[in-house]
C-alpha cells in the first residue's frame, strides 16, 4: 500500500479488504489510534467505543472469511449524534439528552450496520441540529481541521471534521437547511443530501420534520454513492419515507460513464446557473473557485445555461418561519417527564417543565422554539406560517421551471469560506444569511451535494453546489464523480 490507511477512501479500503490485503481490525485499530492522538484538538467525537468497534471489525473479517462480500463490509465510519444507537449514548449535542441510551438503532444506522460497516462512535453536532457553525453544541465546539481558529460548518460539523481530518473515511450527517452541504464545503469533503424521503428519518431526532434528511459525507462522490445505496430505501416505520425500490447509486454512477470518452463524460448535460446564486456580495475567492469548477465541467462536455430562481431571497424568511415552527412542536416532547434531563429542584409539574427546559436547552434552541411558538400562535398562524408554506410551494415551482431548461443546477454552497470561531455568536441573523444558497433546495425537497473545487482565502476549502431534480441522485453523483476523475481538489487534505 503506497498511501497510509487513513488517506484512503471508503471505496479504496473496501477493495483492499476484498483483496485480503488488510483486515478490518487493522484499519479500525489504525483509525482509533488517530482519534486518540488527534481528536482532542478537533472535538469531532462525543463518544468513542473502541471495544465495540474492534468487535464489529472482527465480525466483518469473519464474514469475509466465510465468503461474504460487500463494498462496505469492514469499512469504518462514525455517526452524527442525531441518530439514535442502541449500543452508544445519543445526545443530539444537547444537555437535555445527556447520557440517554436508545433501545433501538435508527434505520440509517441499522442499514449501514447490516452492510458491514464498523462504527467508531458518535460525532459532535449543533444542538438538535440547529446551527451553521457547530458552535451550538452543549459539549464543545468543533474545530475546522484546515484551521483550528475557524468553524467547520454545521450542524454536521463533527461529521465533516472527522472525515477531513482523516479520522474516518466516511460519516453520516443530516441536512435540514444545508447542514451536509455547508460543512462539506467548509472542510473540503464531498457530501450529498438526497431527495426528501429517500433515507428514513426513523430514529433520527427531529428538528424540522418536513425538511430533515439523512445523507453521507465522505472524501469522494464514489464513496457517497456506496453509502447512499446502503442507507436509502423505503421504511414503513417512517410516514415520510418514499415508497420506491432500493437503488444502487454506485451502479447508476458507473453506468452513466459507459460509452463516453474521458474528455466527454458529461456530453449533453445541461447545467443551469441561477443568476441569483452569483450576487455581487458573493466573496471573490468563492466565486473564482466555483467558476473554476464550472470550467472543468464544461471541459467534460457539459453545457452551461443561464436560468433564474427569482424567489431565492425569500428562502431565508420562509425557512426561518417553517423550521422553528416545526422545531417548537417536535421539541415539546423534551419536558423531563419520560426521558432526558429533569430539573432536580421544583415545586410542581409546571415548575418542573420550566426549569427542565431552561436548564436543558441552549440559547439557539430556545430562540428557535420561541420563534416557532410565536408564528404558530393564534392570530399569527395565517399571517406567518401559512404564508411561508405558500411561498415554499412557489420556490419549488421556480426549480421546476428552471429544470425545463437544464438537467442540474450549480452554484456556490455558501457566500464565504469558513469564518472564525465566535464571529457569528453575537449575531444569529448573520449566520442565518449564510444559508442563502442551500435553503431553496431544502425547501423544495431536492437532492443536492457539495463537491470540492479548490481553496479560497487563507487556504480554506470551497465547495461547488450541485442540485438535481427529484430522485436524480444518480445523475448528481455521476457529474461529481466525473469532475473528481478530472481534478484532484477532493484529494487535498489539511496539513498533518
Amino acid at each position: 500500500m503506497s498511501a497510509p490507511l487513513h488517506d484512503l477512501s471508503a471505496a479504496a479500503l473496501g477493495r483492499l479488504l476484498a483483496d485480503k490485503a488488510v483486515s478490518s481490525r487493522e484499519i479500525t485499530q489504525h483509525l482509533l489510534a488517530r482519534v486518540t492522538a488527534l481528536d482532542a484538538a478537533i472535538g469531532a467525537f462525543l463518544h468513542v467505543d473502541a471495544d465495540a468497534a474492534l468487535a464489529a471489525a472482527d465480525a466483518a473479517d469473519a464474514r469475509r472469511a466465510g465468503g461474504e462480500s460487500g463494498a462496505l463490509l469492514g469499512v469504518p465510519l462514525a455517526h452524527k449524534d442525531i441518530f439514535v444507537t442502541g449500543d452508544m449514548p445519543t445526545t443530539a449535542g444537547s444537555k437535555m439528552l445527556a447520557g440517554y441510551r436508545s433501545p433501538f438503532d435508527a434505520t440509517v444506522v441499522a442499514r449501514l450496520k447490516a452492510a458491514g460497516t464498523v462504527s467508531l462512535g458518535k460525532l459532535n453536532c449543533d444542538e438538535f441540529a440547529m446551527g451553521s457553525a457547530n458552535e451550538n453544541s452543549a459539549y464543545k465546539p468543533v474545530a475546522n481541521p484546515w484551521d483550528a481558529s475557524r468553524v467547520p460548518g454545521g450542524s454536521s460539523g463533527g461529521s465533516a471534521a472527522a472525515v477531513a481530518a482523516r479520522l474516518v473515511p466516511a460519516s453520516t450527517g443530516t441536512d435540514t437547511g444545508g447542514s451536509i452541504r455547508q460543512p462539506a464545503s467548509f472542510t473540503g469533503i464531498t457530501g450529498i443530501k438526497p431527495t426528501y424521503g429517500v433515507c428514513s428519518r426513523y430514529g433520527m431526532i427531529a428538528f424540522a420534520s418536513s425538511l430533515d434528511q439523512a445523507g453521507p459525507m465522505a472524501r469522494t462522490a464514489e464513496d457517497c454513492a456506496l453509502l447512499l445505496s446502503a442507507m436509502s430505501g423505503f421504511d414503513e416505520r417512517d410516514a415520510t419515507s418514499v415508497e420506491q425500490p432500493a437503488q444502487d447509486f454506485h451502479a447508476q454512477m458507473l453506468k452513466a460513464r459507459e460509452g463516453a470518452t474521458a474528455a466527454q463524460l458529461l456530453k449533453g448535460l445541461r447545467i443551469g446557473l441561477p443568476r441569483e446564486f452569483f450576487p455581487a456580495a458573493l466573496a471573490a475567492d468563492v466565486n473564482a473557485a466555483v467558476r473554476s469548477g464550472l470550467a472543468e465541467l464544461e471541459k467534460l462536455g457539459a453545457t452551461l445555461v443561464d436560468v433564474s430562481l427569482p424567489r431565492t431571497e425569500l428562502a431565508i424568511p420562509v425557512y426561518y418561519i417553517i423550521a422553528p415552527a416545526e422545531a417548537s412542536s417536535n421539541l415539546s416532547r423534551f419536558d423531563g417527564v419520560k426521558f432526558g434531563h429533569r430539573a432536580a429542584d421544583f415545586t410542581d409539574l409546571l415548575d418542573m417543565y420550566k426549569k427542565t427546559r431552561a436548564e436543558g436547552f441552549g440559547d439557539e434552541v430556545k430562540r428557535r422554539i420561541m420563534i416557532g411558538t410565536y408564528v404558530l400562535s393564534h392570530g399569527y398562524y395565517d399571517a406567518y406560517y401559512l404564508q411561508a408554506q405558500k411561498l415554499r410551494r412557489m420556490i419549488a415551482d421556480d426549480f421546476q421551471q428552471a429544470f425545463t431548461q437544464c438537467d442540474l443546477i450549480a452554484g456556490p454552497v455558501a457566500p464565504t469560506v469558513a469564518w472564525k470561531h465566535g464571529e457569528g455568536k453575537g449575531d444569529p441573523v448573520k449566520a442565518y444569511l449564510a444559508d442563502i444558497f442551500t435553503l431553496p433546495g431544502s425547501l423544495a425537497g431536492l437532492p443536492g451535494m457539495s463537491v470540492p473545487v479548490g481553496l479560497g482565502d487563507s487556504g480554506m476549502p470551497v465547495g461547488l453546489q450541485l442540485l438535481g431534480n427529484y430522485f436524480k441522485e444518480g445523475q448528481l453523483l455521476h457529474a461529481a464523480h466525473a469532475l473528481q476523475q478530472a481534478t484532484d481538489w477532493h484529494l487535498q487534505a489539511p496539513k498533518k
